[in-house]
């Protein structure tokens, strides 16, 4: 039995032209000019306005360039909204309403030119005296290596999969008879190597030289590869009765082998390096009172003022006239939606760069003695509450402008999520941001005695003269967010 029911449910729902503004206030000025120029494709009732900028006028507010574009009414004879109902143009609702805030920013790539390690091999392994089915096992060994030319894959693996893919049944043992003197008898030296220690004994073998040094570093890889991995001088001088300089010299041998024997080979794809344009300049100038101002403004470079076709809004006029015909009435339609969606885009423009605009100033008034000095001591803690307090904007839409986004500074060019961090109380009571501790730890560790490195237990007494009470553990986090090793690990000779 149908029944009927009454439900009343609150719920949040966005427009079309918020997500279409969320999306432009997240692009870095690269993005935001294929953007631009897609939907200028796409809308022809979007127009560029053709002026001639000098250089000054390169870096210029949001508000002074769009400040009233878009603004303007349309009237037409008839009433249009008589052909649209309750649907939204799919013209703007193609897009989905998905937050890009956990997305990661990543450049396209594209295929590579370039001879692969992968054809480099099988261009040497087709020259061999091996054929049959031996010629068919090298050639899938081959094609398990990875980019750096390792053997990363289990041999038993290999063995099953040559059973079922391709009916080769064979074993294990020679699997590994081919491996050993086949595969990792290719060049270059190292190549089919199932970890570090055989790749660098792989290329030393092949150094054919008396030199004492040679000989003492090919000894230490293939029976003290643990002890020189962690850096363990004495055990090693003590097991070989030699001296310091002898292991320095065997030491340098060592350090001129390569791990990554496939490096220099070109792999499937490549990440094209994009070029950055910075979003935001930074510019420093004294007052007549003698004062240092810091003045944030906007690259426009690449936002070409936007107005609505003229030509279209004559087209839209000449057949509102005609209200007999339908082809005339759908062709007015189809022009409102596109001049709606014109005013639409140019409004977003607007608001995207007053966004940007109001957070860095936000940024800049938090931040003023960096950006006058370019010391990253100067850094004080701010978090994107911070800038949201000042602005007035949600937390989330000020994490949408600092990502990806950079400035050109005069100190130079910097990712704004960088100026982010979070704060510590120092002696004095003062806050201050973990990058400035940070920056002590690293200057610290880079004067320190490389033959006695300094353990986090001596860091956290020299950071505590500093003014800098942290505990050993938040030492060891530090550390390990700057890639700083222990201090067994950073000895050297």
């Amino acid at each position: 039995m149908l029944k009927q029911n009454l439900q009343m449910r609150l719920g949040q729902k966005l427009a079309p032209q918020q997500i279409q503004l969320m999306k432009l206030i997240q692009l870095h000025t690269l993005e935001f000019e294929e953007e631009l120029e897609r939907e200028l494709e796409e809308n022809p009732a979007l127009e560029k306005v053709q002026e001639e900028t000098t250089q000054e006028e390169d870096y210029a507010a949001a508000d002074d360039k769009y400040e009233d574009e878009g603004n303007e009414s349309i009237d037409t004879d008839f009433d249009v909204n008589e052909y649209i109902f309750d649907d939204e143009p799919a013209y703007k609702t193609a897009s989905s309403n998905f937050s890009a805030d956990d997305e990661e920013f990543d450049n396209e790539s594209l295929l590579t030119e370039g001879q692969s390690l992968y054809d480099y091999l099988l261009e040497q392994i087709y020259l061999v005296n091996i054929d049959g089915d031996d010629l068919k096992i090298a050639e899938y060994i081959i094609g398990n290596l990875d980019n750096d030319g390792y053997l990363r894959r289990e041999i038993k693996q290999i063995v099953d999969d040559l059973a079922f893919s391709q009916g080769i049944y064979t074993t294990k043992e020679k699997a590994e008879d081919i491996l050993e003197n086949y595969v990792q008898k290719l060049d270059p030296p190292g190549v089919g190597a199932r970890g570090l220690q055989e790749c660098l004994l792989l290329q030393i073998e092949k150094k054919v030289s008396a030199d004492k040094a040679v000989t003492l570093a090919a000894n230490i890889l293939r029976s003290q590869f643990d002890a020189l991995s962690n850096k363990h001088y004495n055990k090693i001088i003590q097991k070989y009765d030699i001296e310091e300089e002898d292991l320095k010299d065997a030491l340098e041998v060592i350090s001129k082998l390569s791990p990554k024997v496939g490096g220099n080979f070109d792999t499937q794809t490549i990440t094209i390096n994009q070029e950055i344009i910075p979003d935001f300049v930074i510019q420093i100038k004294e007052s007549k009172n003698g004062e240092v101002d810091v003045i944030p403004l906007l690259n426009s470079k690449n936002a070409p003022s936007l107005r609505v076709s003229d030509q279209y809004k004559d087209i839209l006029t000449t057949y509102s006239h005609d209200k007999k015909s339908a082809e005339h009435k759908q062709a007015a339609l189809f022009i409102k939606q596109k001049l709606d969606a014109a005013k639409w885009y140019i409004d977003a423009i607007n608001q995207r760069q007053n966004t940007l605009l109001q957070t860095i100033s936000a940024i800049v008034k938090l931040q003023k003695k960096y950006f006058i000095t370019g010391d990253e001591k100067s850094l004080k803690p701010m978090i994107l509450k911070d800038v949201a307090d000042i602005t007035g904007f949600d937390i989330s839409t000020i994490s949408r402008v600092v990502k990806s986004k950079y400035a050109d500074t005069p100190s130079g060019i910097i990712y704004l999520k960088n100026l982010f961090s979070d704060s510590l109380t120092n002696d004095d009571g003062e806050e201050v941001s973990t990058k400035e501790i940070k920056n002590h730890l690293c200057d610290i560790i880079d004067n320190e005695n490389k033959r006695k490195p300094l353990t986090d237990d001596a860091l956290v007494g020299l950071l505590k003269e500093k003014g800098y009470n942290i505990a050993r553990r938040t030492i060891a986090k530090y550390r390990e967010q700057l890639s700083i090793p222990v201090a067994r690990l950073r000895k050297e000779l």
